[in-house]
C-alpha cells in the first residue's frame, strides 16, 4: 500500500509518473517551483488552521500537481518526497541553482556589507542559496543579500558529526511538525542533523525507523553508542553516549538532553516501552 504521505494522489488529481499505479480522475506533469520564503509550512489541508505536516526550506525545490484558487498549491518535497499543501505566495520559478547552505543555526541575510544595517530576512541550518559573489567576510546572494561567510558551506560539506549537530539544537521549542532551530519536533531534529552531515532521512519518526541503519539485537542495545537511534511509536531519540540521549520532545517542549534510563522509564509511565534500537 503507497503511503499517502509520499504520493501525490488524491481521487481527482495524481502525478503522471503513477498513472497505473493508483485511480484517479486525472493525472498531471506537475511544475517544478523553488520556496522562496525563509520557512514555508506544508499542511495536511489547503488552510492556516490545518495540522503542519512539515516544513520547507528556502531553496527547497517543489513539484506542484494542483492550486485551489485560494492561495495553497499541492505538490510533492523534493528533498524527502512529502506531500502536502503549501502557501503559493512561498513559491517561485526557479532562476539558478543553489550554490551553498546555511550551517548555522540561524543567519541574518542584511541588505547590504554592513551588520549594523537591518537584516532582511532570518535563515535557518539547511537553507540553500545561491551565491554569486564575496565581499570581505560577507557572502553575497542573488537576490543581493549579505550574509555571513563563516555562516554558510558548499552544498558538498558536510558535519562530521550529526549527534553534534543535534547538540546545538538543546534548547529549541518543540513545534509539532517543525524543521528548524526557531521549532523542531523529534523526526525533524532526526532529518535536519542527518542531512547535515550529508546522509539521506525521511521525515517522519515511522519512516525513520524503517529506513535508517540495523536492529540492535538485545545484546547490543545494552552497549548503546553515539548516533544509535531509539524509537517509540510516534518518537525518536538519539544516543549521545552510554548515559543520555537527546530528543526533541513535549515534556520539555523543547529539545533536550536527558538520562536514557530515566527517560526511557518515563516515557514507559506514560504508556509508550520502546520498540526498537537501530544503528548507522
Amino acid at each position: 500500500m503507497l503511503d499517502p504521505r509520499l504520493t501525490p494522489a488524491r481521487g481527482d488529481i495524481a502525478a503522471k509518473f503513477l498513472e497505473g499505479k493508483v485511480t484517479a480522475e486525472r493525472f498531471v506533469e506537475g511544475e517544478t517551483f523553488e520556496i522562496c520564503e525563509a520557512l514555508a509550512p506544508l499542511r495536511e489541508a489547503p488552510s492556516p488552521e490545518a495540522m503542519l505536516s512539515t516544513q520547507a526550506l528556502k531553496g527547497e525545490r517543489v513539484t506542484i500537481y494542483d492550486r485551489n484558487g485560494e492561495g495553497w498549491a499541492w505538490g510533492q518535497l523534493e528533498t524527502d518526497g512529502y506531500v502536502g499543501w503549501l502557501p503559493v505566495a512561498a513559491l517561485a520559478t526557479p532562476i539558478v541553482a543553489p550554490t551553498h547552505k546555511v550551517i548555522a543555526l540561524r543567519t541574518f541575510a542584511f541588505p547590504g556589507p554592513s551588520i549594523k544595517l537591518p537584516p532582511t530576512q532570518t535563515l535557518v541550518m539547511g537553507t540553500r542559496l545561491a551565491i554569486t559573489r564575496e565581499d570581505g567576510s560577507f557572502a553575497i546572494t542573488r537576490e543581493g543579500w549579505h550574509l555571513p561567510r563563516s555562516h554558510l558551506a558548499g552544498l558538498d560539506s558536510h558535519a562530521p558529526d550529526y549527534v553534534a549537530v543535534a547538540e546545538r539544537f538543546v534548547g529549541t521549542p518543540y513545534l509539532w511538525g517543525g524543521k528548524s532551530s526557531l521549532g523542531i519536533d523529534c523526526s525533524g531534529l532526526v532529518q535536519l542533523s542527518l542531512q547535515a552531515a550529508g546522509l539521506d532521512c525521511p521525515r517522519d519518526s515511522d519512516m525513520q525507523q524503517t529506513k535508517l541503519g540495523r536492529v540492535l539485537d538485545a545484546a547490543a542495545a545494552k552497549q548503546l553508542q553515539r548516533g544509535d537511534l531509539i524509537f517509540w511509536i510516534g518518537h525518536v531519540a538519539i544516543v549521545r553516549d552510554a548515559e543520555t540521549i537527546v530528543h526533541a520532545n513535549a515534556f520539555h517542549m523543547a529539545t533536550a538532553i536527558e538520562n536514557t534510563r530515566q527517560a526511557i522509564a518515563r516515557i514507559k509511565a506514560a504508556g509508550s516501552d520502546v520498540v526498537t534500537i537501530k544503528r548507522l
